[in-house]
């Protein structure tokens, strides 16, 4: 197996462009990075796409099974097939470009509307203003962001900078998502691993982020997680039959479902991932290292980090 580690995932995923190039930053945390996919496929080669072609090359001639090597990305998107092309990679080991475009429209944040029933798409400020009058305080999103990028408080009115914002997604990705902001106690996710129709649980992550970009994980079983959130089996399957209508008939692949528990004690989802997440890295690191539990995962330089818990 071939894993590929490319965080600017959902940054490729926003542009749509298959000749976008990502910051230098992304780009070097995409090498320095790599060596994560091992936690989730142990024994496997990792490499950033820049690697990919001299890695695939040495992949054969070790094996000399050409057609049987698996490509695993940690996501994928046109932009890093178009990329694995140019270096020698056979489009027979990728989904086709209509497959692509399918798993793209379904990360679109419209696509969990019918799980958010208090979230609108809107187009027009007005739209935004109505919404503050009604909660107070409203969370402007982009339909296809990355770690806090696309995101937008509104409190009172909003100030020209923010209906030039809204403005410029609109025109480039077709809507706003306006949802109140919520007064949150925990960030959780359930993980999944989805193929053929059919729909895996992998297992709860629970995480700590700050105005929407992540900061670590907390090294937990999933019963205690699941304790901690208030999550209850009737949940889980609502969550889980929504997925299997929506998802799982269309997605092949690792799948993360952001939630937040407010401080009233409610759970909203807040968000769906079609690529591995930061939670299934917690996941697999916990059952690597057993003796880590209770203890928060974190990124410094780019890199694994175990530090006390939060």
């Amino acid at each position: 197996m071939l894993c590929i580690f490319n965080p600017e995932h959902d940054l490729c995923l926003a542009n749509g462009n298959r000749h976008f190039v990502p910051p230098v930053s992304a780009l070097r945390f995409a090498q320095e990075g790599a060596s994560m996919m091992q936690v989730l496929y142990p024994g496997s080669v990792a490499v950033a796409a820049a690697q990919a072609g001299s890695a695939y090359k040495e992949a054969l001639a070790s094996r000399g099974e050409e057609g049987e090597l698996q490509i695993v990305p940690w996501g994928w998107n046109i932009a890093l097939k178009t990329q694995l092309l140019k270096v020698g990679i056979p489009e027979s080991l990728m989904p086709n470009d209509e497959t692509l475009a399918l798993w793209r429209k379904l990360q679109h944040r419209s696509t969990l509307l019918s799980l958010q029933p208090q979230s609108r798409a809107v187009t027009i400020p007005v739209e935004v203003e109505e919404m503050v009058k009604e909660y107070g305080e409203v969370v402007m999103k982009a339909p296809w962001s990355s770690s806090g990028r696309g995101l937008r408080w509104v409190r009172g009115s909003l100030g020209e900078h923010d209906i030039h914002w809204m403005q410029k997604v609109v025109r480039e990705q077709g809507s706003v998502i306006a949802e109140p902001r919520r007064r949150v106690a925990g960030d959780f996710a359930f993980e999944y691993m989805l193929k053929g129709g059919s729909m895996t649980f992998v297992g709860y992550s629970l995480f700590k982020s700050e105005m929407g970009v992540y900061r670590s994980n907390l090294l937990l079983k999933d019963e205690e997680i699941a304790q901690r959130m208030g999550v209850t089996e009737s949940l889980k399957t609502r969550l889980e039959d929504w997925l299997s209508m929506q998802i799982a008939p269309y997605y092949d692949g690792p799948l993360g479902v952001d939630c937040i528990r407010s401080e009233e004690g409610r759970v909203y989802v807040s968000e769906i991932n079609l690529r591995h997440t930061m939670g299934l890295v917690a996941h697999g690191y916990l059952q690597l290292h057993p003796e880590a539990e209770g203890k928060a995962l974190e990124l410094k330089d780019n890199r694994l980090q175990v530090a006390a818990g939060l």
